[in-house]
């Protein structure tokens, strides 16, 4: 851990016993943040050019993201303090909308791009969303202090959202927004209109229940659901006052915090798992936002600690670079997490976190005492049916580990190639302390197959099923391995998954059918820095022949080379394969052999006894049925 670039209150250990940070320190972060990214802008205040290499959507439209992501914090932070602006953040961004629109388009250096469809360049509109929530937040204090003539072109500028094409999945949220904002003002009418039930039909096609949306048409759930599809209904709503609204999306984002709330290590960390993750503690924008709102099962003190310990994780782990800014990556820079487009303004969606700051100082959220996280009680295991997720915490370590039988990353037009297969989604499992190996290094928590010399991808993921018990549960999935070389298929090829958990351990079953002969299996675990704390290690119990260590040069967003045990054997037509994996940082864990007693095998059915209370396990398929007990 590294100190954080910014000046900081002094903790309080008092009021928040776990973090020891209050909305002082918040106030400050923020401050800090902005600070730091605003020694870039340009003379006329329209853009911030962060260093850094451009995304693909080019330098201009990079510096339009600084300007809007930032400005998402300064208004959290004014419109929280009522106004009061004591660094005078919002007179540059006054400035900065009334150059960037002054002939909004032009090609040079303040005039900001248009928006467009999301296939031509596109990243304008998903700023304009933090441009108009930001002017919405702030109307008091900028926007009505701007003359007729600046305000008319700033909803010119906007009204792009509304007549252009966003991307199948939260985009549509984006022209919601602007189109939010515009009525705020009293600049609405049917364009808005239109713009705004499109997105809340669309967000009823999305929901697949447990508070959990996909990311448009496919079955990509991950921090999007928290970051942006909970977070702009709820917040549009809360503004507005619109009760009707505020009930039916509160209601959704309660039950969602009920899991999610799980999703925190004891360390801080939000799981690592899914895509944009260099957004880092806006993962505790959810949080902060049922906070606010009121539509959160949590207590305040349990918001305040997974919000605090989220944005004292990362600060601390050099995600905020000597000079303040937030790098492209998880800790500190790591190319490997990024996504083609990703600027160096992308991170700046951690703003997101600051809707904490909406809730003034005499709120709950600040002012009840922290409470434990979540992951700080005892061992908790969760399955979610909807999204196809299986939750693992233990309390030894403050470890959360993610069993993924139902997320990926694969549109429904799409067909299935090894080229889509994507380690942010395509992986068996997740965790709060390690991350995915990078593709061209051996992958790790997956069972591929080897035809003809070439390794299989996961990637789309078909949910059997989740359920939980007193202190065990399950999750299951098939897919159909797909190959880099040769024929992308193998007729009738198919691998079915399942994953038991208890305690720290992970029962990892496997039925492959139709396997060609010549077939060889393999079952990787945790990828781990071999100097750390957290060890990862998998035993085989049925089928498994050969056990060795694999490296992964390229590392993970925790460790810049890792290490993963892998499991071998050959296999033809129809085999069933049982071993045990586990990822445990806890220093008095045992040897993975001493905690099954025995195996029985009949047929395709597997029966694992446990040693610690001679309680047995069983998963069999064709049907497929997990049981556990006496």
């Amino acid at each position: 851990m590294t100190s954080t670039p910014f000046q900081l209150p002094s903790e309080d250990r008092g009021s928040s016993p776990y973090t020891g940070y209050t909305r002082s320190h918040w106030e400050a972060a923020a401050d800090g943040l902005l600070g730091a990214a605003w020694r870039w802008a340009t003379p006329g205040r329209a853009l911030l050019d962060l260093p850094g290499r451009p995304s693909r959507s080019g330098v201009r439209s990079d510096g339009l993201e600084g300007y809007a992501r930032t400005f998402l914090t300064a208004a959290f932070r004014v419109a929280g303090s009522d106004g009061k602006d004591p660094h005078n953040w919002l007179e540059r961004y006054a400035d900065g909308l009334t150059a960037g629109t002054r002939t909004a388009g032009r090609d040079d250096a303040e005039s900001w791009p248009l928006i467009l469809d999301h296939t031509v360049f596109g990243q304008p509109m998903v700023e304009s969303a933090s441009v108009a929530i930001g002017l919405r937040l702030t109307r008091p204090w900028l926007w009505d202090r701007l003359d007729a003539a600046t305000q008319d072109r700033a909803e010119e500028w906007l009204r792009g959202a509304l007549r252009h094409t966003p991307a199948p999945n939260n985009w549509y949220l984006f022209p919601f927004s602007v189109a939010g904002f515009l009525e705020s003002v009293g600049r609405g009418d049917g364009e808005t209109g239109r713009a705004r039930q499109r997105a809340l039909d669309l967000l009823e096609g999305w929901y697949r229940g447990e508070g959990w949306y996909a990311d448009g048409d496919g079955r990509a759930f991950d921090h999007y659901n928290g970051w942006a599809l909970h977070l702009y209904p709820v917040l549009d709503a809360y503004l507005s006052g619109d009760a009707e609204l505020s009930a039916h999306y509160g209601a959704r984002l309660s039950e969602h915090l009920e899991s999610f709330s799980l999703m925190f290590g004891a360390d801080g960390a939000p799981l690592h798992f899914g895509r944009s993750l260099t957004y880092r503690f806006a993962a505790g924008a959810a949080v902060g936002m049922g906070a606010v709102s009121g539509h959160t099962p949590l207590t305040p003190g349990v918001s305040r600690r997974l919000i605090s310990g989220s944005l004292r994780y990362f600060l601390e782990r050099g995600s905020a670079g000597d000079d303040g800014l937030l790098s492209l990556g998880w800790h500190g820079p790591h190319d490997a997490t990024l996504q083609v487009y990703s600027g160096p303004s992308s991170p700046y969606w951690a703003s997101k976190a600051f809707v904490a700051l909406l809730a003034p100082a005499e709120h709950p959220l600040w002012t009840a005492e922290e409470e434990a996280a979540p992951s700080e009680g005892p061992d908790r295991v969760l399955s979610l049916p909807s999204p196809g997720l299986l939750v693992q915490s233990t309390r030894a370590d403050g470890i959360v580990r993610l069993h993924n039988h139902g997320s990926d990353h694969v549109r429904p037009h799409e067909g299935e190639t090894a080229d889509l297969s994507d380690p942010l989604y395509a992986r068996l499992a997740y965790s709060t302390a390690t991350g995915p190996t990078a593709s061209a290094n051996t992958a790790d928590n997956h069972l591929s197959v080897r035809v003809a010399g070439s390794r299989s991808s996961r990637v789309r993921i078909h949910p059997l099923g989740a359920g939980h018990g007193e202190g065990w549960g399950w999750a299951a999935s098939w897919h159909c391995p797909v190959f880099p070389e040769g024929p992308p298929t193998a007729p009738g090829l198919r691998v079915e998954s399942v994953t038991v958990v208890r305690g720290r351990y992970e029962l990892r079953v496997h039925r492959i059918v139709g396997a060609p002969a010549g077939t060889r299996a393999e079952q990787t675990g945790w990828a781990t820095d071999p100097e750390g704390s957290a060890r990862s290690a998998v035993h085989g119990l049925h089928g498994w022949a050969e056990q060795e260590q694999v490296r992964a040069p390229q590392g993970t967003a925790f460790t810049r080379w890792a290490v993963l045990p892998r499991l071998a054997a050959d296999v033809e037509g129809t085999e069933v394969l049982a071993a045990l994996a586990s990822l445990t940082a806890d220093p008095d864990a045992g040897p993975l052999a001493s905690a099954v007693s025995g195996v029985d095998v009949n047929g395709e059915t597997v029966a694992v006894r446990w040693a610690d209370d001679g309680t047995t396990t069983r998963v069999g398929f064709a049907p497929l049925e997990v049981t556990h007990g006496p």
